[in-house]
């Protein structure tokens, strides 16, 4: 595929500056791909020359055992899934040799096996498309998982209004739920509001935290600085769910208590397989759902990672990598 956008992932700063540790120097980040296929191999069937497609962060998983045939491929248990960049090809998918490095989006083409590639909705513009295959598809599978793109009615909790909050908040809107956005800063309200949510709490207040007590059936927390998902347990319902997505290294404090007596859950999501992608873009394209995005040159990429250490908007960078070439 030649690549035509990359979406900037907050994940893309945690690895280029080794927040997380084990970042393979020399690194080309990007798991937001966009492209055009240029050519294809002679049993490919997925997809033709001149399809606009995307890949998202898994590129390569083993695809025979029981994660990857029901289709949860971030999940594979024959040797673990590969990561679009930072990681090693354990597979001989797409030939080559097996322990070498994988490289993102940052770039000017990629070579995956079809399985990966997923064709795009024409109606999504593709400057926006990319980082629905990283915030779209992680907000998008716990809402899969725990059923609430089953039809039946709930009350979603979507802790942070940023890049991932905002998706969650759109996403659960448009499957017909009961949206309460979650934030440290009352300065967000009007944000959370406009892109569809029905209720904000102010986490660090007291008597708003109490305004939701006990309304949430799943919470999607994204926060991904040191904090205690603990005080988030009074928002949830009886049997209610806390799915944590954002990346904190730093272990939470816990009472079992609470967890006991109202039968909660606090648990964890890492993003969707390749059908549950799709049927992510699919529900963006039927809604017209797509990220807040600001397209820029990648002589900005440094700009665009400072700006997503403080991020207090939402906004999505996303790299055009065809004007790029011109610099």
């Amino acid at each position: 595929m030649e690549m035509l956008y990359c979406g900037i992932c907050h994940s893309d700063v945690h690895l280029g500056l080794n927040h997380l540790g084990g970042t393979m120097y020399p690194i080309v980040p990007g798991h937001e791909l966009v492209g055009k296929v240029v050519e294809i191999g002679s049993k490919v069937t997925k997809v033709k020359v001149g399809d606009n497609v995307g890949v998202g962060c898994v590129s390569d998983a083993c695809l025979k055992c029981t994660s990857c045939d029901v289709g949860d491929e971030p999940y594979c248990l024959g040797g673990k899934s590969v990561h679009t960049y930072n990681d090693t090809k354990r597979y001989d998918h797409i030939g080559g040799n097996q322990e070498t490095q994988t490289f993102g989006g940052y770039s000017g083409s990629n070579v995956l096996h079809e399985h990966f590639i997923i064709k795009l909705p024409d109606s999504i513009p593709l400057e926006k498309v990319g980082p629905i295959m990283c915030a779209g598809i992680t907000m998008y599978d716990p809402l899969r998982h725990w059923g609430a793109t089953a039809g039946k009615k709930m009350c979603i909790g979507i802790i942070g209004v940023g890049g991932l909050g905002s998706m969650g908040i759109k996403l659960s809107k448009a499957l017909g739920h009961r949206v309460v956005a979650i934030s440290t800063s009352v300065g967000k309200k009007d944000m959370a509001i406009a892109k569809g949510a029905d209720a904000f709490v102010v986490s660090t207040d007291e008597a708003s935290m109490a305004t939701e007590a006990s309304s949430c059936d799943l919470i999607l927390n994204t926060v991904s600085a040191d904090h205690e998902v603990a005080h988030y347990l009074s928002l949830l319902h009886r049997n209610g769910t806390i799915v944590q997505l954002g990346l904190v290294p730093t272990p939470h404090t816990i009472s079992q208590v609470p967890l006991i007596f109202g039968r909660k859950s606090v648990t964890g999501s890492h993003i969707g397989g390749i059908k549950a992608t799709e049927e992510c873009l699919e529900l963006c394209a039927k809604h017209n759902i797509v990220p807040d995005c600001e397209t820029i040159k990648s002589d900005k990429i440094d700009w665009a990672w400072e700006q997503l250490q403080n991020n207090k908007d939402g906004i999505r960078y996303v790299i055009d990598i065809t004007a790029s070439k011109a610099l």
